[in-house]
């Protein structure tokens, strides 16, 4: 996109919001970068470059504008669109694995030699791993300099500095402004939060229709890890170095964020997490434009343009909760994760009331007797087949993970099925091709708008719908009046 001049400069010029994230522009009479909506007036085109991150901006020189914020902008779609190495790195830089792994355990997680990674970003994206994962340290040290009361030491460590003086030379070479200069600015405009919590406002490129995405999300919640209370889907958070718990309202313009971490250098973990749940990174322009093309699906899309795939914040939680929820309703479903988490969750003290329980992870269930399992043996047997693949490593599912492999992996074990597999890959991979043609809800849309009602003529019908399968799930099923489809009261 950045290379493509002609484009860049219209969407400058017309201050579009669709390319926030896309592409950046760096001026080079003022030595700023910008996102392609920022309200100031568009320099001349001989003063524009164009670059394809804002590390890249940022290592050529320019420092952030203190207007549209660029460093604040939506991420670039093609991370989530795409499964390529570039795509599965920059899904993993974002999870944090640069600073908590090094450039080394990224190499480690994608099965390439460093030097291989560094050459492909580069060419891409104009930095190479190092150089992204600073610009995102940046990022998470602005938001806490401007939304809690952390002492700038504390800032600099949980931002993963491994310095204060690195801290402040970076945050003065990116943003133009001292720490104590950006925390001054930030006070007159802080939202309030309750001690211990940071609010934090998620951008998305508009549309966005929550009725369904939140819906989903509500009725399928877990007593005791989840909840939708005050207009607000609640959860607690399984993290690197801790836990947590997040509380997400949608608004017009933004997705209200409310975190409260017991460690702070889980925060952009965190916001990585929350962002992949809501699919905040998603087109849906180019999404919508291209299912707008099938006649049966037009009108939908014109009724609720915008809508996205929920997915999950821990890929292995959903997994487990998918073989729970086979041949059952999804009242049985939460039923049988609520006892799981009852029973063998890590207990939390939630400072808002409500949440009791992490969901537990796959090596404290895999220490688990099968027998004490409550649902059928033959699901059983399937449950304990998987939760010990996703423990020993045999079966990855984490966010670099390379998805027509994870297909393979699932589908070896015994009792996962085409639902269980393509539900895993659409929620917890993020495939935004995946296609689930038995599902209860799609069936049923299916019978009413007279769409082909076999498996397999129904499968041909969608190879229109590609690369953007599941998007048309989402609005297929939100066709049917269920309780899942609409925003929870």
């Amino acid at each position: 996109m950045h290379q493509d001049v002609e484009r860049c400069v219209r969407a400058v010029r017309s201050k579009d919001a669709r390319f926030d994230g896309w592409f950046f522009t760096a001026v080079v009479t003022t030595g700023i970068y910008c996102r392609p909506s920022c309200p100031v007036v568009p320099p001349k085109v001989e003063n524009m470059r164009f670059h394809p991150s804002a590390a890249a901006a940022q290592q050529a020189g320019f420092r952030a504008c203190k207007r549209c914020r660029p460093d604040a902008s939506p991420g670039s779609p093609q991370w989530n669109e795409r499964a390529d190495l570039v795509a599965r790195a920059m899904r993993l830089i974002a999870d944090g694995v640069v600073d908590r792994d090094g450039v080394t355990g990224l190499a480690t997680r994608l099965g390439y030699s460093v030097r291989q990674i560094q050459r492909q970003l580069l060419a891409e994206l104009g930095a190479g791993p190092l150089a992204l994962a600073r610009a995102q340290r940046a990022q998470t040290a602005r938001l806490l300099i401007e939304t809690s009361t952390v002492p700038m030491g504390d800032v600099a460590f949980a931002a993963g500095f491994a310095s204060v003086r690195t801290f402040n030379d970076t945050v003065r070479e990116i943003f133009g402004l001292t720490p104590s200069e950006l925390r001054e600015r930030a006070v007159r405009r802080q939202p309030s939060a309750a001690p211990g919590s940071l609010v934090l406002r998620l951008p998305y490129r508009a549309p966005l229709c929550p009725a369904d995405l939140f819906g989903q999300l509500a009725a399928a919640a877990v007593p005791g890890a989840e909840e939708w209370r005050a207009g607000a889907y609640r959860r607690t958070l399984r993290l690197p170095r801790g836990h947590g718990f997040v509380a997400l309202r949608p608004f017009p313009e933004y997705i209200d964020c409310r975190l409260t971490l017991t460690d702070l250098r889980d925060l952009s973990t965190a916001i990585a997490r929350c962002r992949w749940l809501l699919d905040l990174d998603a087109d849906p322009v180019a999404i919508d434009d291209l299912l707008r093309a099938d006649p049966v699906l037009a009108p939908l899309v014109d009724k609720d343009p915008g809508r996205r795939v929920p997915r999950t914040v821990d890929a292995d939680e959903f997994a487990v909760r998918a073989v729970l929820g086979q041949q059952v309703s999804t009242a049985a479903a939460r039923r049988h994760a609520a006892r799981l988490a009852a029973a063998h969750g890590y207990p939390v003290s939630d400072p808002a009331g409500g949440l009791t329980r992490v969901f537990p992870d796959v090596a404290a269930l895999a220490a688990l007797d099968p027998a004490t399992l409550a649902v059928p043996r033959a699901r059983r047997a399937t449950l304990a087949t998987l939760i010990n693949a996703l423990a020993r490593g045999e079966i990855d599912l984490s966010a670099g993970t390379d998805w027509r492999r994870a297909r393979a992996q699932l589908a070896e074990v015994p009792g996962i099925g085409t639902w269980t597999v393509e539900a895993i890959a659409m929620r917890a991979l993020g495939d935004p091709d995946a296609f689930v043609p038995t599902d209860p809800g799609l069936r049923r849309a299916v019978r009413d708008l007279g769409l082909p009602g076999t498996t397999s003529a129904l499968a041909g019908r969608s190879a229109a719908w590609r690369p953007w399968s599941a998007y048309a799930v989402q609005y297929l099923r939100a066709a049917g009046d269920h309780a899942s489809n609409r925003l929870p009261a």
